[in-house]
């Protein structure tokens, strides 16, 4: 019964499996992004990465299904969910008087998005490469702005141009 059943939805196990098999690939590559941000950013923190790149992974999986990888349509694909996710990292995006904060965020959840697409259509190659770029350059750089004083050490927010004292993080507000 059951077997009719799967048969009536189009419900193929194997190739579920396969799909789902990418889409946590997807979550899994885009982890490390989600910690190293979760540590230096609270408006995107370890849910928003991963979730960014497991969708994006499986809009590219429904419309390889719906059109096939190979079809004309995939460039609409890519173009739909390149907009949809700069639309998202824009809300990360925040401006305080003359200062501008979140663009790193921003990019990487651009980035992760990315690395789901590339999960999508099988170029593991390309997804492994971004996400330790990204992750390594988030992690590197933020670290180096600390050492040069580029970054305040007890909040990690960045220091204005000026000199002056950095804003105070969310989080340090609400303590």
């Amino acid at each position: 019964m059951m077997q009719a059943l799967m048969q009536d939805l189009h419900f193929d196990v194997p190739l579920f499996l396969s799909l789902l098999l990418k889409v946590v690939l997807a979550w899994i590559l885009t982890f490390p992004v989600s910690v190293e941000r979760a540590h230096d950013d609270v408006s995107a923190g370890l849910r928003t990465f991963p979730i960014v790149a497991a969708a994006a992974c499986a809009y590219v999986l429904l419309a390889g299904q719906v059109f096939g990888l190979g079809s004309d349509q995939q460039t609409h694909i890519l173009q739909g969910l390149v907009t949809g996710i700069g639309f998202i990292g824009g809300g990360a995006i925040v401006k305080e008087a003359d200062h501008v904060r979140g663009t790193a965020t921003a990019a990487a959840i651009w980035a992760t998005g990315i690395v789901g697409a590339a999960v999508g259509y099988g170029r593991l190659e390309i997804a492994v490469a971004l996400s330790a770029f990204t992750a390594l350059s988030l992690y590197i750089l933020t670290r180096y702005e600390m050492r040069h004083g580029l970054r305040d050490p007890a909040t990690g927010r960045r220091v204005p141009a000026d000199g002056g004292a950095a804003a105070p993080s969310r989080s340090a507000a609400a303590r």
